[in-house]
C-alpha cells in the first residue's frame, strides 16, 4: 500500500471500503439515485471511481463530471457533456441532437479532443438552451445501450457559487434542482443513475434555501470516517510497503492524536513521518517521533496546508458575512474550551440578534452544518470537535482572540441583528 496524500486512489491502494462499496452498489443497481456525502478527504472520490471500475467490468458505462470550477448552468453541462466524451455512441448522438435543434452541423465537435469537445460545446450553450441541452444529453443516456452511471462531483459547490452570482441566485438554484430533478424522472428506464457528491453539504444548504423537496428523490448515502483498529492497520501497511519498523503501539498513537480516522489524514501523517530525518536514520518510527511530528509539523506551518481546506470549505457554504463569523466563534468556544454548550450557545444568541427567535433558527442552521461537513458532532447536550488534529490547529488559531462565551453576563446588549 503506497502514501498518496491529495489524490483518489485505487487497486491495493483503496483500503477497507469493502463493505460501503457493497452498499453503493446495491444502491445503485436497483436504480436508485444517491447522494454521496462525507467531509473532504474522507475517500468519495475513490469509493465513486472504484464503483465505476466494478460496475464497468459488467458493462456498465460510467461517466464523470467535476462541476466545482462551473461558474454558471451553461458550465455544468458542458461538464456533463465532457463526460460523455469516452462513450462515442452517446457522444456522437448528443452532438447530432444538438445540431438538429440548432440547425447546424457540428461534425467536427465529434472528432475533437475532450477538454476542446468541452470547450465547444459550451460556446452554443445559453440561458436559454442549456435546459433543453441537458434534457438531450439524459435521455440520449436513458437511451444508450448499456446502463449508465452520471457521477456529478461536488455539486454542492457550484450550487453555492450560483447562489452569490446575483440577488437571483435562490432562483438560479431552485431552477437547477428542479431540472435536474425532472430529466432523471422523465428518462425512460432504468438509466441514467445520478451519484451526486460533494464536500460541503447539499442537504443543509437547500434547507437554508427552503428547498429541500427539490432532492428528495435522492437516497442519502454518507461515507463516514474508520475506526482505531482500520485507522491503525492502515498505517502499518504503509510502513509494511515502505520497509518500515513500528515500535510500541505507533499506530495507535497516531490515531490518538488525529482523533478521527480521515484516510488523507492519516496518509499526511504518515508522510511526514516518513520523510523526517530521525525516521531515515533509523530505519523505525517510535512514539516519540509521533508526538514530534504532530507538535512541530503536523500543527506547525508545514501541516497547515491540509486543515486550511475547512477553513475554505466553510467559507464556500456560509460566504464572508455574518454567518461566518458565527461559525467561528462556534469552532473558536469549542476549541479553546472543549465543548460547545448550551450557556455558550445561549450568549452567542444574545450577543448577535435583537430576535431571539430569529437568533435561535440561525445559530441552530450553522450548527447543521458544522455538524454535517464534519467540524463538530453532538456529545450530550455539548458541540465538540470530531477531530483532534483540527480542534488543536484551531484552538491554536483561536488562543489570541477567543473569549469564553459562558464568561459573558446575561445583560451583554444586543450588537449585531442577523440577516442571511
Amino acid at each position: 500500500m503506497r502514501s498518496s496524500t491529495g489524490r483518489w486512489v485505487s487497486g491495493d491502494d483503496f483500503f477497507d471500503r469493502t463493505e460501503e462499496l457493497a452498499q453503493l452498489e446495491q444502491l445503485v443497481r436497483d436504480g436508485n439515485h444517491v447522494l454521496l456525502a462525507g467531509q473532504r478527504r474522507m475517500g468519495k472520490t475513490s469509493l465513486a471511481r472504484a464503483l465505476a471500475e466494478r460496475l464497468r467490468s459488467q458493462g456498465w458505462a460510467c461517466l464523470f463530471a467535476d462541476v466545482e470550477g462551473a461558474a454558471s448552468e451553461e458550465d455544468a453541462i458542458a461538464a456533463m457533456a465532457e463526460a460523455v466524451y469516452p462513450v462515442q455512441p452517446v457522444r456522437k448522438r448528443l452532438v447530432g441532437s444538438l445540431g438538429r435543434r440548432l440547425g447546424r452541423t457540428f461534425g467536427r465537435l465529434e472528432e475533437v479532443g475532450a477538454p476542446e469537445f468541452r470547450l465547444k460545446f459550451r460556446a452554443v450553450l445559453n440561458q436559454g438552451t442549456w435546459k433543453r441541452s441537458g434534457d438531450d444529453l439524459i435521455a440520449i443516456c436513458a437511451r444508450h445501450d448499456r446502463p449508465v452511471l452520471l457521477v456529478v462531483d461536488e455539486l454542492p459547490i457550484f450550487l453555492t457559487r450560483l447562489l452569490r452570482q446575483d440577488d437571483d441566485g435562490r432562483r438560479r438554484v431552485d431552477v437547477f434542482l428542479s431540472w435536474l430533478r425532472r430529466a432523471l424522472q422523465a428518462a425512460e428506464g432504468p438509466s441514467p443513475v445520478l451519484l451526486a457528491s460533494g464536500s460541503i453539504g447539499l442537504v443543509p444548504l437547500v434547507q437554508r434555501l427552503g428547498l429541500p423537496d427539490r432532492i428528495n428523490y435522492l437516497h442519502p448515502f454518507r461515507l463516514g470516517p474508520w475506526g482505531r483498529a482500520d485507522s491503525a492497520e492502515c498505517f502499518r501497511r504503509l510502513a509494511d510497503h515502505y520497509r518500515l519498523s513500528l515500535r510500541e503501539d505507533v499506530a495507535g498513537a497516531v490515531y490518538d492524536r488525529l482523533g478521527i480516522g480521515v484516510p488523507q489524514h492519516i496518509q499526511s501523517f504518515f508522510a511526514r513521518l516518513r520523510h523526517s530525518p530521525e525516521v531515515r536514520r533509523t530505519g523505525g518510527i517510535s512514539v516519540e517521533d509521533v508526538e514530534r511530528i504532530y507538535k512541530n509539523e503536523m500543527l506547525g506551518p508545514v501541516g497547515q496546508g491540509d486543515l486550511l481546506h475547512y477553513d475554505s470549505r466553510l467559507r464556500d457554504a456560509l460566504g464572508d458575512g455574518l454567518a461566518y463569523e458565527i461559525a467561528l466563534r462556534i469552532l473558536g468556544e469549542a476549541a479553546t474550551q472543549d465543548k460547545f454548550s448550551p450557556v455558550a450557545r445561549a450568549a452567542l444568541e444574545r450577543i448577535y440578534t435583537g430576535s431571539r427567535e430569529r437568533a435561535r433558527e440561525h445559530v441552530a442552521m450553522i450548527i447543521d452544518i458544522l455538524v454535517h461537513d464534519g467540524y463538530l458532532e453532538p456529545r450530550g447536550d455539548d458541540y465538540c470537535f470530531c477531530s483532534r488534529w483540527l480542534k488543536d490547529w484551531w484552538s491554536l488559531r483561536s488562543a489570541n482572540s477567543a473569549v469564553p462565551l459562558e464568561s459573558l453576563s446575561a445583560d451583554v446588549p444586543d450588537r449585531r441583528r442577523i440577516g442571511f
